[in-house]
C-alpha cells in the first residue's frame, strides 16, 4: 500500500515533467548529446543525468522512454537507468553516513565500472528495432508507430518512400542510393510529432 500510494503521487507528476521535456527539448541537441555518435560525452552526461536524478527508480522508465523516441541511444539508456538505481547523489551521501567514505568511494567506482561494461554489452544485443514503438522498415530509416498520428504529409512530401498502413505511416520499398535527400529531409521535418529518423552516418 506504501508504494501504491507513493506511485500514485509521484507517477502523474513525472508524466507531466516529461511530456514537458518531450516539447521543451529538440531531438538533435539529444541526439547530439546523448544519441551513438555522443561517445564519451554521452556517457559522461548519462552518468550525470542519473546521479543528480531524484525519485524512485520507476520514474526513470517514462523518461527513458521519451530520450529513445528522441535519439538517445541504448547505451546511454541504460547508463541512466543504473546510476539511477544505484548511484544517486541523495543514496551517496546516505552511504557515506551509515558506511563511512572510503566503502562508497570503492563501492562507487566498481559500480561505474560495472555500469560502463554491461551497457556496452547490452547496446550490442539489443537494436532500437527490438524495443516497443520504434520500427526499422528500411535501413537507417525509423518510424515511431506509436507516435505516428496518421496526419500522411510524409507520405503526400515522398510517396516514393511513404506511405499508409492501418491510418499509419510505413516506408516503401527502396534503394538508399536512388534517395533524394532533400525530399526525405523535407518529409522527416514534415512530421509534427517526429515520429520519423534517418541514421545520418549513413547518407544525411
Amino acid at each position: 500500500m506504501y508504494y501504491i500510494k507513493e506511485m500514485l503521487m509521484i507517477m502523474p507528476v513525472i508524466f507531466v515533467l516529461t511530456a514537458l521535456l518531450d516539447m521543451w527539448i529538440p531531438k538533435e541537441k539529444i541526439m547530439q548529446y546523448l544519441g551513438k555518435d555522443a561517445k564519451a560525452k554521452g556517457v559522461f552526461l548519462s552518468f550525470v543525468v542519473g546521479s543528480i536524478s531524484a525519485g524512485p527508480i520507476y520514474a526513470a522508465f517514462p523518461m527513458c522512454v521519451m530520450l529513445h523516441k528522441k535519439g538517445a541511444s541504448i547505451r546511454n539508456i541504460i547508463i541512466i537507468l543504473s546510476s539511477w538505481a544505484v548511484i544517486k547523489v541523495p543514496m551517496l551521501l546516505n552511504e557515506v553516513k551509515f558506511l563511512g567514505s572510503k566503502f562508497m568511494a570503492i563501492r562507487w567506482v566498481l559500480t561505474v565500472i560495472a555500469i560502463i561494461i554491461f551497457s556496452w554489452i547490452a547496446e550490442k544485443i539489443i537494436k532500437d528495432e527490438d524495443l516497443p514503438g520504434e520500427v526499422l522498415t528500411q535501413p537507417g530509416l525509423h518510424i515511431n508507430r506509436d507516435a505516428c498520428m496518421g496526419c500522411t504529409l510524409c507520405a503526400k512530401s515522398y510517396p516514393e518512400v511513404f506511405g499508409m498502413e492501418n491510418k499509419k505511416a510505413i516506408t516503401k520499398s527502396y534503394e538508399e542510393s536512388d534517395l533524394d535527400t532533400d525530399r526525405l529531409g523535407n518529409a522527416i521535418k514534415s512530421c509534427p510529432v517526429k515520429a520519423i529518423s534517418y541514421n545520418e552516418s549513413k547518407k544525411m
